[in-house]
C-alpha cells in the first residue's frame, strides 16, 4: 500500500475534463487514492487484477488511458500490456506503468514493451495529473491527425476516381469521334478492347510476355485500345466510306491513318507537363497495329519483336473483328472461317504466341463477339 498522501494537486496542473481512464491495481486503497485524484476530471474505471482489466477492455467502452500497476499476483503488468498490444481494439491505448520498483532496468523494460510513461510510487498527485493530461493530449492529437489523414486519403481517392472517369470518358469520346466517320464499325471498340484484355491476360504467365504484362500494364493497354483507329478522322470520306475495293492510290492514303493517329496523340502529349503512360501505349497501338510479324506491314515495316507487344495484341484483335463484321463492301464471315484465317497468319501476319493464345481461348473470343454483337449482324452468323 502507498503511504498516506495529499491528493489535492496544485491549481496550475489541473487537467481539462474529459476521457475515460482505467486504473489497474490489486490493492484497493491504491485504487481509491487514484479514484479520488482523477474522478473530478475523468470517468474512472477500476480493476483489481490484470484479468479483470482485460475483460473491461474487451466488453466495456475502451478506455482512453490505462494506469497499470506492474507488480500484481497472477498476471503482472507486463503480461497485461502484452495482451493489450496484441489486440487491434486495444493496441493503441496509451499505458502508464505504476510501480514501486526503482531499478532503471524495470523502467527500460516497460518502455521497451510499449508503455507510454512510467510513474514510481509513492505517487505525487501533480505529477500523475500532468502526465495523464499529457498522454491524453498526445492521444487526441494522434487521433485528430489520423482522422485528418483519412479525410485527405478519401479526398485524394475521390479526385483520382473523378480524374479516372474523366480520362475514360475522354478516351471513349475520341474513339466515338472516329466511329462517326465510319459508322458501320458499330461495337468494334468494345469488342477489340475486350479481345485485347483477354489476350493479355492469357499471355500474362508466358515467358516471353510475363515481364511486360503485369496487371498495371494490362489495365493501361485496355484503356488505350479504343484509340487504335483515331487516325481515321483524317481520311477523306470518299476513301473511308467507299463501298468497294480501294484503288492503289486510295489504299496508300488509307494506310496513313496509323501515322495520323500516332501524330495526333503525340501532339496531345506535348500539351501536358507530365507524360501519361496510357497515351504512350495508345500511340504505339495507333501507329503499329497494322505491322506484320514478317515485316510486310505498315507504316514502318517493323518485324518480329520490333513490333511493340501492345500493337501485336491489337493486330490479332483488330483483324479478327474485321473478319467477322459486316461492312458496306463485304459481309462478315463465320467465326470458324475467321479462326482459320487467323491461324493461317501465325508467324506471317501475327506473333505466333499471340495466335496460340487466341486459338486456345477461342470460345471466349466468340462470347465477347456475341455479347457486343452489332444490331445488324445476322443471328445466323455461322457459329464457331
Amino acid at each position: 500500500m502507498w503511504p498516506e498522501q495529499n491528493t489535492e494537486p496544485s491549481p496550475d496542473v489541473l487537467p481539462e475534463a474529459g476521457g475515460t481512464i482505467l486504473v489497474v491495481d490489486d490493492v484497493p486503497d491504491n485504487l481509491a487514492v487514484l479514484g479520488v485524484l482523477l474522478q473530478p476530471h475523468y470517468d474512472v474505471l477500476a480493476a483489481p487484477s490484470g484479468t479483470r482489466a482485460l475483460e473491461i477492455c474487451a466488453h466495456g467502452p475502451v478506455p482512453d488511458l490505462i494506469l497499470l500497476d506492474v507488480m500484481m499476483p497472477g498476471m503482472d503488468g507486463y503480461e497485461v500490456l502484452a495482451h493489450l498490444r496484441g489486440q487491434p481494439a486495444t493496441r493503441d491505448i496509451p499505458v502508464i506503468f505504476l510501480t514501486a520498483l526503482d531499478d532503471p532496468r524495470d523502467e527500460e523494460q516497460g518502455l521497451a514493451l510499449g508503455a507510454a510513461d512510467y510513474i514510481t510510487k509513492p505517487i505525487h498527485p501533480a505529477v500523475v495529473l500532468a502526465r495523464v493530461r499529457n498522454q491524453l493530449e498526445v492521444k487526441r492529437a494522434r487521433e485528430m491527425l489520423h482522422n485528418r489523414n483519412l479525410d485527405l486519403e478519401s479526398e485524394v481517392a475521390r479526385r483520382m476516381a473523378e480524374n479516372d472517369m474523366t480520362q475514360l470518358v475522354t478516351i471513349r469520346a475520341l474513339a466515338h469521334l472516329a466511329e462517326t466517320r465510319d459508322p458501320e464499325t458499330g461495337n468494334h471498340i468494345l469488342r477489340t478492347q475486350a479481345y485485347v484484355r483477354l489476350l493479355a491476360t492469357r499471355l500474362q504467365a508466358h515467358p516471353r510476355f510475363q515481364a511486360r504484362l503485369d496487371p498495371g500494364y494490362i489495365e493501361l493497354l485496355t484503356r488505350s485500345a479504343p484509340l487504335h483507329d483515331i487516325g481515321k478522322v483524317g481520311i477523306p470520306d470518299h476513301i473511308l466510306l467507299k463501298p468497294g475495293p480501294l484503288a492503289a492510290d486510295e489504299w496508300i492514303i488509307m494506310q496513313t491513318h496509323s501515322r495520323l493517329g500516332a501524330e495526333a496523340i503525340e501532339l496531345a502529349e506535348g500539351d501536358i507537363e507530365q507524360p501519361l503512360p496510357f497515351l504512350a501505349l495508345a500511340k504505339e497501338i495507333a501507329r503499329w497495329h497494322h505491322e506484320r510479324w514478317d515485316g510486310s506491314g505498315y507504316p514502318d515495316g517493323l518485324r518480329g519483336d520490333e513490333i511493340p507487344v501492345s500493337a501485336r495484341l491489337m493486330a490479332v484483335a483488330d483483324v479478327f473483328d474485321a473478319l467477322i463484321s459486316d461492312r458496306i463492301y463485304k459481309a462478315g464471315m463465320s467465326y470458324a472461317d475467321a479462326r482459320k484465317l487467323i491461324e493461317a497468319g501465325r508467324g506471317l501476319h501475327f506473333d505466333p504466341d499471340v495466335v496460340d493464345a487466341f486459338l486456345s481461348g477461342f470460345d471466349a473470343f466468340v462470347d465477347i463477339a456475341e455479347q457486343h454483337r452489332d444490331v445488324h449482324r445476322a443471328l445466323s452468323s455461322g457459329g464457331t
